[in-house]
């Protein structure tokens, strides 16, 4: 069910309706970005936009007032951000290959990989072309890697790694570009692993369980903290040019229970587009104390890889408020 008015849409059914706007953030003029990486949201319901531009962090509050600025000059190719219990942000950089640990104001605790200098490709050495973290229930972070590798890769809260799994492929396991991971409070580990159109599903060992089908280039993943009761996932559309106009495809947003059964669906069954109710890249997501989700896009990238050739409109939303009513 859909119901648009000029400036928004209300989508989706049950009790998973949002009001999805695309004008909610109050960027400062000469402060614009390209594209949003991720999405992080605090105690307090501020949100951290983890952005590829000048001003690589910006916070905002919960009515998309904005508040701080920060990373400027740290942060080449902003990727992925974690919230994380302890009120710190674990940022990945895949321009950078690393993964920076973060004070909510800019400080960085811990780097790990080497800065600029990525790992061979498909070495299944840290890191190449880094996507995500996640954090275990016992505090290890684990993180998907990535675009130039094919691997995920458990840590220790102080920076030690523990071990890696994965390697190319379609098998249970294997990986054709983990792009996204998340963990639940009983220590199931949630990989969107993009191109083979699937989120598997591992212990904290790594050894595969089972695995979510029926999505679409699962990009972004966003579990609530706690027991797992959903999880939301941003699917990209689809890029070859035989199936680009293809409609049920996406760009969407999908909600699944625990089991991976489908919730709610948000987006245009007609596929990509600028206006309120349409995506063309959900990239990154986080969801707030009161049930509204923040979707970051990557959206100069998505329209190139969906209209190759057309202009990209002006302006183009990257970072949209689903409302929940």
């Amino acid at each position: 069910m859909s119901v648009t008015t000029q400036e928004s849409v209300v989508m989706g059914k049950g009790e998973y309706r949002y009001e999805i706007t695309n004008d909610w953030a109050k960027v400062p003029k000469g402060m614009e970005w390209k594209e949003v990486g991720s999405v992080a949201v605090d105690h307090k319901d501020q949100v951290y936009v983890f952005c590829r531009g000048p001003h690589p962090m910006m916070v905002f509050d919960k009515d998309g007032n904005f508040l701080r600025s920060w990373g400027e000059g740290i942060f080449p190719r902003a990727h992925g951000a974690f919230f994380a219990p302890d009120e710190t942000l674990w940022l990945t950089d895949d321009g950078d290959h690393t993964v920076k640990h973060c004070t909510l104001d800019g400080k960085v605790l811990m780097t790990m990989g080497i800065p600029g200098k990525p790992a061979p490709y498909m070495s299944q050495e840290p890191f190449n072309r880094c996507t995500h973290t996640a954090m275990s229930p016992e505090g290890d972070i684990y993180v998907s890697d990535g675009y130039g590798n094919a691997r995920i890769h458990k840590y220790s809260p102080n920076g030690k790694l523990l071990f890696s799994w994965g390697e190319p492929g379609t098998e249970p396991g294997q990986f054709n570009i983990p792009h996204n991971i998340c963990c639940d409070a009983d220590g199931w580990v949630y990989v969107a692993d993009r191109e083979s159109h699937r989120v598997q599903i591992f212990n904290g060992k790594g050894k595969y369980e089972t695995q979510w089908n029926n999505l679409h280039r699962p990009s972004g993943l966003y579990m609530p903290p706690g027991k797992c009761k959903v999880c939301y996932i941003g699917e990209c559309g689809p890029t070859q040019s035989v199936n680009r106009k293809s409609p049920n495809l996406g760009p969407r947003v999908s909600i699944v229970d625990n089991k991976g059964n489908l919730l709610a669906r948000i987006g245009d069954i007609k596929g990509a587009g600028a206006k309120p109710g349409q995506f063309v890249s959900p990239h990154g997501m986080a969801v707030d104390s009161r049930g509204d989700v923040y979707v970051g896009e990557v959206g100069v990238t998505g329209w190139g890889n969906l209209f190759p050739g057309e202009p990209v409109p002006q302006p183009l939303c990257t970072l949209r408020k689903m409302t929940k009513v």
